[in-house]
């Protein structure tokens, strides 16, 4: 059994030496123009060049849950493409929503401006029951979320394209249910794959039907938010603020809207990082599950995108 791997960018000798101890007897290899054809690829982003020549693959194993970076690419009719399935990331999906939102909901992002100008004001405290959470997005990710929010004792909604059913969270699903999602929610977790369907989908009018005094924290795809939409209502006050991990143009320039706004709180693209460990030892268990002729999960389903 051949095993590519393709990630630009990346260092690939931890990968490949943790693919080799997870896979006895397979031939593991970096890839460069003019490799060997291989049965299987773990990839992160390839370039069209890498699917043009390794036209004899079995499967491809996306080293994240992301896939849009793999769908803008031409694949064989009927090639599974394969995604991680958490891999250790729903931990740090769901650290990364308790930060931002006890941050907004506390107020400490209010304190750190008062305290950079000069200010000196307590504010009445919040109650949870004014702070609804809406996860728009339930996958493996959005589920984990949603349910560690509910935990806090926050009301939670959730909206997905079909319908879900969640302990402690009221679901909706479909088109025609979204506005009654985003009008029942104070602070918006926008988990969404990125697809031709949802590119854009938060816009002005999208984000206007949240309440007034709502927040925004995105950690799917920055295409998902028209951005300048966002700003617009951040300074006419609908709403109070934002946490950003995504963006439309990766690195941020230093010189973009979104980094001079006071109300806005940006990081890196870290909200959930790929561990290699946990990674490796799903996709090596699903190669040799799919060897062995087994069904595997997490195959992308083309046409929804995800």
């Amino acid at each position: 059994m051949r095993v590519v791997y393709c990630a630009p960018g990346s260092r690939p000798d931890p990968w490949l030496a943790g693919l080799r101890a997870a896979l006895p007897g397979a031939d593991v290899y970096d890839w460069s123009p003019g490799a060997a054809p291989a049965d299987h690829a773990v990839v992160w982003a390839p370039p069209q060049a890498f699917a043009d020549e390794q036209s004899s693959l079995r499967a491809v194993w996306n080293l994240g849950a992301g896939v849009d970076a793999l769908l803008r690419l031409r694949w064989r009719d009927g090639l599974p493409l394969v995604r991680l399935e958490d891999a250790g990331m729903a931990s740090q999906m769901v650290e990364y929503v308790l930060h931002a939102l006890l941050r907004h909901y506390r107020g400490f992002d209010a304190y750190e401006r008062d305290g950079r100008e000069g200010r000196w004001l307590q504010r009445r405290p919040p109650r949870r029951s004014e702070w609804p959470v809406g996860v728009l997005g339930l996958g493996v990710l959005g589920a984990a979320v949603a349910r560690a929010v509910a935990g806090l004792g926050f009301p939670v909604h959730g909206w997905s394209r079909t319908p879900r059913t969640l302990d402690g969270v009221k679901t909706h699903a479909g088109d025609a249910a979204l506005g009654d999602f985003l009008a029942a929610t104070r602070v918006l977790v926008v988990l969404l794959p990125l697809t031709d369907a949802t590119r854009n989908l938060l816009d002005r009018g999208r984000l206007a039907q949240l309440q007034r005094g709502g927040v925004v924290i995105n950690l799917a795809r920055g295409a998902l938010v028209v951005e300048s939409d966002l700003i617009a209502l951040l300074d006419e006050d609908h709403l109070a603020g934002a946490t950003l991990d995504v963006f439309r143009d990766e690195p941020l320039p230093a010189d973009h809207p979104l980094r001079r706004h006071a109300r806005i709180a940006i990081t890196p693209h870290i909200a959930a990082q790929t561990l290699r460990e946990d990674s490796l030892a799903q996709i090596a268990g699903k190669i040799l599950a799919f060897e062995r002729g087994e069904p595997v999960t997490g195959i992308i389903d083309r046409a929804r995108g995800y």
